[in-house]
């Protein structure tokens, strides 16, 4: 299997794709053709491993991880993920929890694959690999969390200061010396476009080994389609009814895993995407340019983006909007809209919920009863509210408790380096940060 570029750069190996993470005409690694399953294929696949086996085979031949496949699946799901149902009235909605992993948010999951799949293919001392990460809030600290102490791997977070809440901004600056957390003074999408110059300068590239972690990289979304196909099939083998999803999205990398899943055949209904008001990809979908633009601050920090990345491999492979308009849907949740979900959640069904997962519900729940009565819907739960509880605690009047891992992590200490929003900024980091580090 061979992955081609949005942009139409000649087709690489998946070993190429992941070490890149970025083609070397600027686009975006897919598939050059998605395999086609039919629910006879996994009919021997009962666990989440056993259907991230299935579907990712055919993903990896030709791949000098082939052989590792099995290993890097079990280091990657080495925590549970599970559908809880709502208890809603004339309705059948069930929650799909992505927030057991060591950082209590989705993020985990293709994180960990991603360093488990690079440290096998660069596991290289002499001349390490540095992986650039932006982050709105969760990413960096799940990037940061799979790579910390691995041989031959270095990691410079880059998040917005100030954006994201203070339980994220431990997890990003608090891990070993290969780790590197910079608080840039600007915006997610300045963080991004940071990452972007910087791996698109040969000379720059070539001197620290640059590889991406956010969800522009291949080795980020090929896991995360395993979640939704595992659900999916599980929903078909108890109702003999396709599951639709709301997934949260900002850089719409979950979203469009949902979509890649769909397209190998999974019994997938809807997708319908859920953003806060950070609206570019609902306004596209409904027939307006794209057109990026800055990011509005909001409660639901981590899908502050103005400029998502994988709508690329959207396009790329779904089209425009006139040929997305039955494919996927798109709703805009308002802070205000937030606010009132987290508490009727919890007023409701007892249920404390983070901001972004408070977007899918609110959508859901503004469904007209027909609509929610003759789809199935499974809502997509994207983190752990005990990461938010500054924003949460205060609207359901109680504390929430912090998950045994993610109290680990904010017991570490924190060390990072304020920068500007510039490649220039970036570059004296690199060279100044990680010396420093080894010398600590």
């Amino acid at each position: 299997m061979n992955y081609r570029s949005t942009r139409g750069a000649p087709a690489v190996s998946l070993d190429t794709a992941l070490v890149r993470g970025i083609a070397d005409d600027g686009g975006l690694f897919l598939p050059v053709g998605l395999p086609q399953f039919t629910g006879d294929d996994f009919d021997r696949a009962e666990s989440l491993q056993d259907v991230a086996s299935v579907l990712l085979q055919p993903l990896f031949i030709g791949s000098s991880l082939a052989d590792d496949l099995q290993q890097i699946i079990d280091e990657t799901f080495a925590f549970p993920i599970s559908v809880s149902e709502l208890q809603a009235r004339e309705s059948n909605c069930g929650v799909l929890e992505l927030f057991h992993g060591p950082t209590a948010a989705f993020k985990d999951v293709g994180a960990r694959f991603l360093a488990a799949c690079l440290s096998r293919l660069e596991g290289d001392t002499e001349n390490p690999l540095t992986i650039l990460v932006a982050t709105s809030g969760d990413t960096g600290g799940a990037v940061a969390a799979a790579f910390d102490g691995r041989s031959g791997m270095r990691v410079a977070v880059l998040y917005p200061d100030g954006r994201v809440s203070d339980r994220q901004a431990h997890q990003l600056t608090c891990w070993s010396d290969n780790v590197l957390s910079l608080a840039v003074n600007g915006s997610f999408d300045d963080c991004q476009r940071m990452v972007k110059a910087a791996m698109a300068d040969p000379a720059l590239t070539k001197k620290h080994r640059f590889s991406s972690a956010n969800s522009i990289n291949i080795g980020r979304l090929l896991p995360q389609s395993i979640y939704y196909a595992f659900t999916a099939l599980s929903h078909w083998r108890r109702n003999g009814r396709k599951a639709s999803f709301i997934v949260p999205t900002g850089n719409l990398g979950n979203a469009f895993a949902c979509y890649l899943a769909r397209g190998m055949g999974l019994p997938i209904g809807e997708i319908v995407m859920a953003t806060n008001a950070n609206r570019i990809i609902v306004d596209f979908l409904d027939g307006e340019e794209w057109a990026p633009r800055s990011s509005v601050p909001t409660l639901a920090t981590a899908m502050d983006v103005g400029n998502p990345s994988n709508m690329e491999r959207l396009r790329a492979h779904g089209g425009e909007a006139a040929s997305l308009a039955g494919q996927v849907r798109g709703v805009s949740v308002s802070d205000e809209e937030i606010s009132a979900e987290i508490c009727r959640s919890f007023e409701e069904f007892g249920v404390a919920c983070c901001p972004h997962t408070a977007t899918a519900i609110h959508v859901w729940r503004n469904f007209d009863k027909t609509e929610r009565l003759e789809k199935d819907w499974i809502l997509v739960a994207t983190a752990h509210a005990a990461k938010f509880e500054q924003i949460v605690e205060p609207l359901i009047g109680k504390s929430i408790d912090i998950p045994d891992e993610l109290a680990q992590i904010l017991s570490r200490e924190r060390r990072f380096t304020n920068i500007d929003a510039t490649v220039t900024a970036l570059e004296n980091a690199l060279a100044i940060g990680f010396s420093e580090n080894a010398a600590a």
